[in-house]
């Protein structure tokens, strides 16, 4: 047998070994295993029981992202994910009485020079760089009162491991691993930062993140074409705008702002606590109880009421930049919930995920004009109606162009052309596989429940998803394909190469 039949067979192999676990694998199990609190204070509790190792994994999700930035406050949400292990009135400060007295000093500060900022071309420039001369001051006094990092260096001494936060456009997760016999000191550490938080070094912060917005936007032709295809697809909702936010609203960052950003959306009836691991559920919630109750309750904020109008002309938008081109086509889905998502992901399987994708097949392998595609569904968010998107990088001497007539050409197949059976059950079974995998670890499983009991409303939804995938016939990926791909609706943001 050849080296190449060998990998084939290799390959076989692994497929069928992914789908016979995907069959195999009792989600109704899982399902009953998992025990559900609510606190007197609206706080939602999920505790799955594992006792494989004594470790632990811990998710607390807010139902609030980029989205629910407030007007003027872009890249607030953001701000959040860089304040995360800044420390409590307890934790990370030397004298807080010290420090707090010059933090309101920079806050009055601040305000003055927003104010002069805020009068344009009547600024007094001189006032300006005065004021900017006092707040560094200020923010030099109060850094002097802070002990960086204290609150990363507590939970690695006590073995926490994975300790990060993230922000979506629909969500922000705090994250971390911690051994089984560290419970209380998680429920401790989390309820003090959610309980009594000091945005403290915020104006230092913002400077970060005015660097940040430049390393991942402004210097970044991938990340202004994805900012662009945003800005042109979404003329209403507010998936419009810019997840890091413009520097304009960077640079007015201000302590009262993000208070009250914070006051409205990190309540506990908008957030749920996932914990998955080597615990005991009744001791789970007795802490719970002792700890995470004591967070001040608060009203659910709403939901985002703007609906974004129907697209009624093919938009197209153009970069030139000294790099590489990108090939950006996207068309307007329903949200996560809506019955049809299941055929649109199946949609996006068939089209662009993975080498034996269609489009994979026809631009790569056999026209040679693209080096890479790849389509999905659900972009930049999925709490709310968003995009179906496929990307493609041109080969070399290759042009956005040639890749845009043959992707046209393969959405008018999949439109005409019903899948076959066989092609679906593939992706049911790559489907199922992929969402194992997902559930294999500890994290990655508090990860699913999380996201479901937020964006879906319901956890139980993570084990139905089987049920929702199994449904799924080639009519229903034909159907969707002639809803959905309107391509004189359709969005497309290309990057084009500037000679270097």
């Amino acid at each position: 047998m050849n080296h190449r039949h060998q990998i084939r067979l290799l390959l076989l192999i692994l497929i069928l070994a992914a789908v016979s676990t995907a069959f195999a694998f009792d989600f109704s199990q899982f399902e009953k295993k998992v025990v559900e609190y609510n606190l007197d204070n609206g706080l939602k509790i999920l505790v799955l029981p594992r006792h494989d190792a004594p470790v632990v994994s811990f998710i607390t999700m807010v139902n609030a992202g980029g989205a629910d930035d407030p007007k003027g406050g872009g890249g607030t949400a953001h701000l959040f994910e860089h304040m995360a292990f800044k420390g409590t009135k307890d934790i990370g400060t030397t004298n807080l009485q010290k420090e707090l007295k010059w933090m309101d000093e920079e806050d009055r500060i601040d305000a003055l020079l927003r104010a002069e900022k805020a009068k344009r071309d009547l600024a007094d420039t001189i006032r300006i760089a005065s004021l900017q001369a006092e707040l560094q001051k200020a923010i030099d006094s109060a850094v002097q009162f802070v002990k960086a990092n204290e609150f990363m260096e507590i939970a690695e001494r006590e073995g926490g491991t994975g300790l990060n936060a993230g922000t979506g456009y629909d969500i922000t997760a705090y994250m971390g691993n911690y051994p089984a016999n560290r419970l209380e000191l998680w429920m401790a550490l989390e309820s003090d930062r959610f309980i009594n938080p000091v945005l403290r070094e915020l104006y230092k912060e913002r400077d970060v993140i005015g660097e940040e917005r430049r390393m991942t936007r402004e210097s970044s032709p991938q990340g202004k074409l994805r900012d662009e295809l945003f800005a042109t697809a979404f003329v209403a909702h507010p998936y419009h705008n810019s997840l890091i936010g413009p520097m304009s609203d960077i640079q007015n960052f201000n302590r009262a702002s993000a208070m009250a950003f914070y006051k409205k959306y990190y309540v506990p009836s908008n957030m749920v606590v996932v914990i998955v691991g080597d615990v005991n559920p009744e001791e789970v919630l007795a802490l719970a109880k002792k700890y995470l109750g004591k967070i001040p309750a608060g009203p659910k904020p709403e939901p985002i009421l703007t609906v974004e109008p129907p697209q009624v002309a093919e938009k197209r938008v153009t970069l030139n930049e000294k790099t590489q081109p990108v090939y950006f086509k996207a068309f307007h889905i329903p949200d996560a919930n809506h019955p049809d998502r299941p055929a649109l992901d199946a949609l996006a399987d068939y089209l662009g995920q993975g080498r034996t994708s269609l489009l994979y097949r026809t631009l790569v392998k056999d026209l040679k004009i693209a080096t890479t595609t790849v389509a999905f569904a659900g972009f930049p968010g999925n709490k709310y109606p968003s995009l179906f998107a496929i990307v493609a990088l041109p080969s070399k001497d290759r042009t956005n162009a040639e890749n845009d007539a043959e992707i046209l050409k393969i959405i008018e197949k999949v439109k005409t052309e019903t899948i076959s059976q066989e092609e679906v059950d593939k992706i049911k079974a790559r489907s199922k596989a992929s969402l194992i995998n997902n559930l294999s670890s500890n994290e990655g499983l508090a990860m699913q429940l999380a996201m479901y009991q937020t964006i879906a409303g319901d956890w139980r939804r993570l084990y139905r998803e089987m049920q929702l995938v199994e449904a799924i016939t080639p009519e229903d990926i034909n159907r969707v394909a002639n809803k959905y791909l309107d391509t004189k609706a359709s969005t497309t943001v290309t990057l084009e190469s500037e000679e270097k």
